[in-house]
């Protein structure tokens, strides 16, 4: 079963705002720094002390975020810093879903669906400017 949460994007300051979001809505958050994560060996060392993924839960409330980690190559501006996250545990599932949002290959910023060592993933931004995320189990 899929669902679908808000997936906000900041400027290195995510664990400043999801702190503040904990803060103001209680409930669980969770934090992974990159240099904590199994893909830290993918990016620069001067980014291993941001968030690669921070999840509030609180009741029916649900919160995903990350530092921004595509600088310099794309910078964060305001209307690309949020995303539509969609997370699913087969890839059949997320596929499909996937294939009729991403219409064809005019897409900006397309990342198939591919493993990555947390899972699965992909993202890229739809015909209408929305940026979509998708996330799940590995495929294995």
């Amino acid at each position: 079963m899929l669902y679908v949460t808000p997936f906000l994007l900041f400027d290195g300051n995510c664990a400043e705002a999801m702190t503040f979001y904990h803060q103001c809505l209680g409930g669980e958050l969770t934090m992974t720094r990159l240099g904590d994560s199994p893909i830290k060996d993918m990016l620069p060392t001067e980014k291993h002390n941001l968030i690669i993924n921070a999840h509030l839960k609180s009741g029916d409330i649900e919160i995903s975020a990350t530092d921004w980690m595509a600088s310099p190559e794309f910078d964060p501006v305001q209307g690309n810093t949020y995303a539509i996250y969609v997370i699913g545990n087969t890839y059949a599932e997320l596929k499909a879903v996937f294939d009729k949002i991403k219409d064809g290959d005019n897409n900006e910023r397309l990342q198939e669906l591919h493993e990555m060592p947390f899972g699965l993933y992909g993202q890229f931004y739809d015909k209408y400017g929305v940026q979509w995320i998708f996330k799940g189990d590995k495929k294995g």
